[in-house]
């Protein structure tokens, strides 16, 4: 009697999810075949799309048993390419698992599915007077899963640090099903090696986060923000350690370089915020009570800053209105990338003090080399983390000079190459700069046990090791 033909893929997964979790469609499939990186885009052959954490684990079980390559998806809004698909891998969309599952209203925490967008839960713990301070331009896009995963960090680390001080717990589905539940909602818990950390900042390489334990803030009634023009990085330096100094509330700095808020005020058709324009400018929030205290204690420490000239100028706003007009030059982060395609854009890790001689070095060497170009410098001053967009340049252009040059400065600054977008694939090759042979071999170690056939998230972050030679 002759055997039955072994079941598709398709029909195995089909058995285990049912169809409707299913999806070849190839319009449907161009939509996932990037993130909004540069990676190059593949459209999968097949997007499987799961209603629940423990059918991502039985997915994960069949993909395995195939030994089918597959990527993680959670928002595609990454910036290194890690959720853009490559040849042969089908995709993981994690869009349909959105789901509050507990919202503990007493202690601050809620526990959620990997698949909610950031913003949505912002809006809904907020309605019950919490807080989730982790805040990102891609709030409206950008989900929670996908956040652990990179470690997102944003506007606010300053004050409520990244994304990994919000976790309290993680349930993770393994390459081969396997379900890790570490869905702890205590502050304290010693009982062992902490393995939630090996998955957050991972980019998915090790297992897709399924469920968090997050932990919320009480909900502050307002928002102060002021705009600071200054003369130099020195004395923006200064000026945040003396705001650090007197406002406890402080929860935003954001640096911005004059070239920056130039370009910005172009694509997002902004008026000059000042009759005259600055070498450097702030950026700041407090967030707090709503009286008249926290924006008096605001105004007083700025006015402290004008009289003994550390700024030269300040702009504190009196509405709501005027607050997100002061944040919208940062906030055209996007529109300047879509303007200026082809780019190559940086998201490094600087020691503070090294900052002012980075930028000077990398805008020195930048415009020798590409003088045609804009460098643009912003950044957020308070963690370190500067970001610089350089471009456009010609179409067809290798970027890799340019990346070559910036992150071997970031090297001898002593700094990292990627603060809070991760590597991917984009960052892949300039991984060893900043980490050292040891450090990347160990990552090989942890990813070959836990993922020995090398299905989920393959070919990412870690580069191969160099066996040329």
């Amino acid at each position: 009697m002759q055997a039955s033909p072994p079941m598709s893929l398709h029909d195995a997964l089909a058995h285990a999810l049912g169809a409707d979790r299913l999806n070849t469609d190839p319009a449907f499939a161009e939509a996932q075949a990037g993130d909004w990186s540069d990676a190059p885009r593949c459209a999968p052959p097949l997007v499987i799309l799961p209603r629940t954490p423990e059918e991502v684990a039985r997915a994960l079980a069949v993909l395995a048993q195939y030994r089918q390559p597959l990527v993680v998806q959670g928002g595609l809004t990454g910036l290194a390419g890690a959720a853009t698909p490559q040849p042969g891998e089908v995709a993981l969309s994690l869009a349909r698992l959105t789901a509050i599952e507990a919202f503990d209203t007493v202690g601050g925490t809620v526990t959620v599915q990997a698949g909610i967008v950031l913003e949505s839960l912002q809006t809904q713990v907020e309605a019950a007077g919490w807080f989730f301070p982790l805040d990102l331009g891609a709030r409206g896009s950008c989900q929670l899963g996908g956040n652990a995963a990179t470690n997102a960090g944003g506007n606010r680390v300053l004050r409520f640090g990244t994304m990994r001080e919000r976790i309290l717990g993680l349930e993770v589905a393994l390459p081969d099903g396997t379900v890790l539940s570490m869905l702890n909602r205590t502050t304290k818990n010693t009982t062992g090696i902490d393995l939630k950390q090996l998955f957050i900042g991972a980019e998915g390489t090790l297992g897709v986060i399924t469920r968090l334990v997050l932990k919320l803030e009480p909900k502050p009634a307002a928002a102060q923000t002021a705009l600071c023009a200054l003369g130099s990085f020195d004395a923006a330096a200064q000026l945040l350690k003396a705001l650090r100094m007197r406002l406890p509330a402080l929860s935003s700095f954001e640096l911005m370089w004059d070239d920056f808020m130039v370009a910005a005020g172009e694509v997002a058709k902004l008026k000059p915020p000042f009759s005259t324009r600055y070498p450097v400018y702030a950026l700041v929030e407090t967030l707090g009570d709503a009286g008249d205290d926290a924006q008096q204690a605001l105004e007083a420490a700025l006015g402290d800053a004008l009289e003994h000239g550390t700024i030269d100028d300040v702009i504190v706003a009196q509405s709501l209105e005027q607050a997100k007009q002061l944040w919208a030059a940062r906030e055209s982060v996007g529109e300047l990338l879509a303007a200026t395609r082809p780019h190559a854009a940086f998201d490094v890790g600087v020691p503070m003090d090294e900052m002012e001689r980075l930028v000077a070095t990398l805008r020195a060497r930048l415009e020798a080399r590409f003088a045609a170009q804009r460098h643009l410098f912003f950044g957020h001053l308070g963690d370190g983390n500067l970001h610089l967009l350089s471009g456009p340049y010609e179409a067809g252009t290798d970027l890799l000079e340019v990346e070559a040059l910036v992150y071997e400065a970031v090297r001898d600054a002593g700094g990292c190459i990627s603060a809070e977008h991760g590597i991917g694939v984009v960052k892949q090759a300039f991984l060893g700069l900043t980490r050292s042979e040891p450090e990347l071999d160990l990552m090989r170690k942890i990813k070959q046990l836990v993922d020995p056939a090398g299905i989920l998230n393959g070919r990412r972050v870690v580069p191969d090791r160099d066996t040329s030679g």
